[in-house]
């Protein structure tokens, strides 16, 4: 039930380990990417510490390795430049030199928090992710990208930063609550909606099975996500090109984040899921999708309880203005030219550049916005 999938970086390769039981094996696991010292400093939740801290932490010792722990209060507000400044002065005061590693333990704002603190502390050191979101593992452990929020838009203060290893623990899922495993989905279905269409396929079918945490489906689902993404970084690491296409759903999903603000009210994986049904109704109705095509991204998504509309994440109007605003704020955009990924259909998505604002104007309108 273990799978492994490498990305490769040449001399920065590494393995991304994806099964059941991978805490209780950490130890064993790390211990080959770490220096002759052997120490760490896991950086972690609150909510991940009690459930799963003290197992990491044996698993670690067993190994030899000597363990200090940092824990952060959870959600994605902890990403911000005042968690990074005091999670960067904790790391000074135990004293972590650069040989030494951290070891991000839980969903995506630990692991990119970690990530970003791993890449400029003492100039960089080495840092292992352990993600503990179904998000988590098949999005933003793999492929180095760490950032911080800031209340100008989503990660835009951060750096490209490999870890050495990634080790996807499925039995972690088992606490997770339905809401944090329907946002994992929707990075799941982007891989399929963006590059493959049978996976598509197999995941309108499946997509019981995935949230019902039933570990073959996981297996398929977590390991042909994350295997696109290793393939899509190996040719592309710093999204000067085919990478983008990653971002499916994320410049409108992001754009509506910061628009409500980063919190409990819309996170981000349903972000991602109104942003990906945006993505294909805006290509359908600029004649590059078939509509059909567009309906049935609709209804996947939704399948899954996620969001698909601007209604569905709040009832007071958004502002059209402002949300082209914050699109235009995207890491992609290039000489204040609106950048999106578009879709000519399922499974074939593409990087439109130069986005007419007029057009993007009427949609949004047409979809609720004033």
């Amino acid at each position: 039930m273990i799978r492994t999938v490498s990305v490769g970086l040449g001399d920065r390769a590494y393995d991304v380990v994806i099964g059941p039981g991978l805490i209780d094996q950490a130890g064993a696991r790390i211990a080959p990417v770490l220096s002759k010292r052997k120490r760490v400093a896991v950086v972690t939740d609150a909510h991940v510490g009690e459930h799963h801290g003290e197992r990491l932490a044996v698993s670690l010792e067993k190994a030899g390795i000597l363990v200090d722990v940092i824990t952060l209060p959870p959600g994605e507000e902890t990403k911000s430049f005042e968690h990074l400044a005091e999670l960067s002065d904790r790391l000074l005061a135990l004293g972590l030199e650069r040989g030494d590693q951290i070891v991000a333990f839980g969903g995506g704002v630990v692991g990119d928090l970690a990530g970003f603190a791993a890449a400029i502390y003492k100039r960089g050191i080495d840092f292992v992710q352990v993600p503990t979101t179904l998000l988590a593992q098949v999005d933003s452990s793999v492929g180095g990208k760490t950032a911080i929020d800031t209340p100008r838009g989503k990660n835009l203060i951060g750096a490209f930063h490999q870890p050495r290893l990634v080790l996807a623990d499925l039995d972690v899922l088992a606490t997770l609550p339905a809401r944090e495993l329907a946002c994992g989905y929707a990075e799941i279905i982007k891989y399929g909606l963006l590059g493959d269409f049978s996976f598509f396929e197999w995941l309108e079918t499946n997509v019981a099975k995935v949230l019902a945490g039933e570990v073959d489906a996981l297996v398929r689902a977590v390991g042909r996500s994350v295997e696109m993404k290793a393939q899509i970084v190996a040719e592309d690491e710093k999204e000067a090109g085919r990478r983008a296409l990653l971002n499916l759903g994320h410049t409108f999903g992001h754009a509506i984040e910061t628009e409500v603000g980063f919190g409990d009210l819309l996170k981000h994986g349903e972000a991602v899921g109104v942003g990906m049904a945006q993505a294909f109704r805006f290509s359908a109705s600029q004649g590059l999708c078939p509509s059909q095509d567009a309906v049935r991204a609709e209804a996947a998504i939704k399948a899954a309880g996620l969001p698909t509309t601007l209604a569905d994440v709040r009832q007071v109007p958004f502002n059209a203005d402002a949300l082209i605003a914050h699109c235009g704020q995207d890491k992609k955009a290039e000489g204040g030219k609106l950048t999106f990924v578009l879709a000519r259909g399922i499974g074939d998505a593409f990087v439109a550049k130069d986005v007419d604002r007029d057009a993007l104007r009427a949609f949004l309108v047409e979809e609720g916005a004033v």
